[in-house]
């Protein structure tokens, strides 16, 4: 069974988080979405959110692809969780070449510690180039639209705990 470990923060899940799952799912027998804790982003949603939020949305493409897409969050070294996991692939989204910089020398430090556990790239979708949950949030902090970039029920969320 190949096994691939997708991981980020996912705060929140956006649909370019959503086109790169999709496009994973025809690598894989199974994916498994690593939702990073990272206190030091000061994430908008909890932990719990973060992957009920992610389990909810990749449950139809589970069911259309016949991936089997489990959420975990994790705490760790992101080549030790792969490990843990059993994954042999680690995706990566890329937007801009900016990505590509930090994602590289993440790759050189994976590879000194498992060289056994590749890295693949999947280049954003044209559509969902500019997509970044940061700016998710902040457009939806200053009363924006961001149905454009987030599912409806991860709009509704950030609408209902941006009001609170």
């Amino acid at each position: 069974m190949r096994t691939a470990l997708y991981p980020g923060t996912f705060d929140p899940v956006t649909l370019g988080h959503l086109d790169i799952i999709r496009r994973a799912c025809s690598l894989v027998d199974k994916l498994v979405i690593g939702v990073a804790v990272n206190r030091d982003k000061g994430p908008l949603f909890t932990l719990e959110e973060r992957v009920a939020m992610l389990e909810a949305e990749c449950g139809p493409i589970a069911a259309r692809t016949g991936v089997e897409i489990v959420a975990v969050p994790f705490e760790t070294l992101l080549i030790h969780f792969a490990e843990e996991v059993g994954a042999q692939v680690i995706v990566r989204g890329l937007r801009a070449v900016s990505d590509f910089e930090y994602e590289f020398q993440m790759v050189g430090m994976n590879r000194a510690m498992n060289d056994t556990v590749e890295t693949v790239f999947l280049m954003a979708d044209a559509h969902h180039q500019a997509i970044a949950s940061k700016l998710v949030k902040e457009i939806a902090r200053l009363g924006g639209d961001v149905h454009k970039f987030v599912p409806v029920a991860v709009q509704d969320a950030l609408m209902d705990r941006l009001k609170g």
